[in-house]
């Protein structure tokens, strides 16, 4: 792998000032790298954050508006999820600007183990309860990447031993010189395709995780995973984790690791199938991070969970209320539904391009669904004269439907299989205003 670094004296060009962009401005100008910043809808949060950095931040009208500002860049680098059909990838290539992430940074300014972690859905949990099971075992670590907490600004603390990297294919995508000890991939399934030209070019991004790894890292693979497996890098070593098969699997009641009898499954706080393959995968990355089993083991029996995922609300006259707002796949919603019968499902939202007629594979599973949001008229459609379908115009409509037509023993589950942007601003306020819903409405908890 050829490292071309970003030095001292040149000029690099952002794309987008959110919170990744605003790290890795403030990290090269404190290299004294100069800095040239764009952004589509500049916020008063960034036009301020410009004006302490001392940067000029300019909003391109046009395509010209971009060329006319990367004369003098030595390298271009896109905030995550800018969709790969924008402009400035196109001024970048015509300009014959490298590309680079803000992995990429980290990578040449600092060599510190890195746990890093990809996949479709899971990302989040198993990184989570990663850095958990290193801080229980004396390990110094933080949880950076796709969190609140860029890659290039954990490296400003010199105290942390090991980072856990959570990756999402929008840095990945870009990302050249990304050199992770441990590189975990969970699983694939079909996702922003609002933000990737095609599928192809999404599982490529995930398979970069691998594509520097080297004699002395490993490569964590979810063997149950066709597409996963398939990507299986040739160099340094890998372990496979699946509920049944794998270096790290289930036998009979027993939680395998790395062929090591561990814990019985019944001592997980949560054991639904996609529950276990998370408990598999960290525990068998955080073991190759330095994690004690016995630190690996507190944390299997005491994490419940992060919010809204598949997060139990309560019951109700025999019926339980879960908030599953953090799903935005259909396999996401697979994951929540099919460990119960006589579900009333509250999907819909905003489609990010993917096909969602795998969700009438669910069926059997479900007693009824309400269609919400700007995916409502396509969930009819794959309902139609298969399952009870009901649309609602508001999540209060979508909740007391499900209230209407539920009974004991019933599952009511909000796990949308799509982006929330439609009537929120992200995930985490869907699933609060459902569950507030859900509290005031049916629990009584207001």
């Amino acid at each position: 792998m050829t490292i071309t670094k970003v030095s001292e004296g040149q000029t690099v060009a952002l794309f987008g000032f959110g919170v990744t962009g605003r790290s890795v401005a403030a990290s090269l100008l404190r290299r004294n790298i100069s800095v040239i910043v764009f952004d589509d809808k500049p916020d008063n949060d960034m036009t301020a954050a410009a004006e302490n950095l001392g940067i000029n931040l300019i909003t391109p009208s046009s395509s010209k508006g971009v060329k006319e500002n990367m004369g003098n860049v030595d390298f271009a680098i896109p905030t995550p999820g800018l969709p790969e059909s924008h402009t400035f990838f196109e001024c970048a290539r015509e300009r014959g600007v490298p590309l680079l992430s803000e992995f990429d940074l980290a990578a040449q300014w600092d060599r510190r183990p890195v746990l890093a972690v990809t996949g479709t859905n899971g990302k989040t949990t198993v990184t989570t309860m990663i850095t958990e099971m290193l801080k229980r075992s004396g390990i110094n670590s933080v949880l950076a990447g796709n969190t609140d907490i860029p890659l290039v600004e954990a490296i400003d603390r010199q105290e942390i031993e090991t980072f856990v990297v959570e990756a999402s294919s929008f840095r990945l995508s870009h990302s050249d010189q990304f050199k992770p000890r441990v590189a975990g991939w969970l699983n694939f399934s079909p996702d922003h395709l609002d933000v990737h030209k095609d599928l192809k070019a999404y599982e490529d991004a995930k398979t970069s995780i691998w594509k520097n790894l080297s004699s002395d890292d490993i490569a964590v693979a979810g063997i149950d995973d066709e597409v996963v497996s398939r990507n299986i890098p040739s160099a340094g070593s890998t372990i496979t984790f699946g509920l049944h098969i794998g270096d790290s699997r289930t036998e009979g009641h027993t939680l395998v690791v790395k062929d090591f009898p561990l814990m019985e499954v019944k001592e997980l706080a949560r054991s639904a199938p996609h529950d276990i393959l998370n408990a598999l995968a960290a525990a068998t990355i955080a073991s190759e991070g330095g994690a004690s089993n016995e630190a690996i083991i507190e944390v299997l029996t005491t994490f419940t969970g992060l919010p809204h995922r598949i997060t139990y609300l309560g019951t109700s006259q025999g019926v339980e209320w879960f908030n599953d707002s953090k799903s935005t796949t259909p396999h996401s919603v697979a994951a929540a539904v099919q460990g119960y019968d006589n579900v009333v499902l509250i999907v819909g939202g905003r489609n990010k391009g993917i096909d969602l007629t795998s969700l009438v594979s669910l069926e059997k599973h479900l007693k009824a669904v309400i269609a919400i949001g700007e995916a409502a008229e396509d969930i009819s459609q794959i309902f139609k004269q298969k399952t009870p379908l009901t649309t609602a115009e508001t999540m209060e409509e979508a909740v007391s439907s499900a209230h209407a037509q539920s009974e004991s023993g019933d599952k009511v589950i909000l796990s949308p299989g799509c982006a929330s942007f439609d009537w929120y601003e992200n995930y985490e306020e869907r699933g609060d205003h459902f569950s507030n819903l859900v509290n005031e409405m049916i629990l009584g908890k207001a």
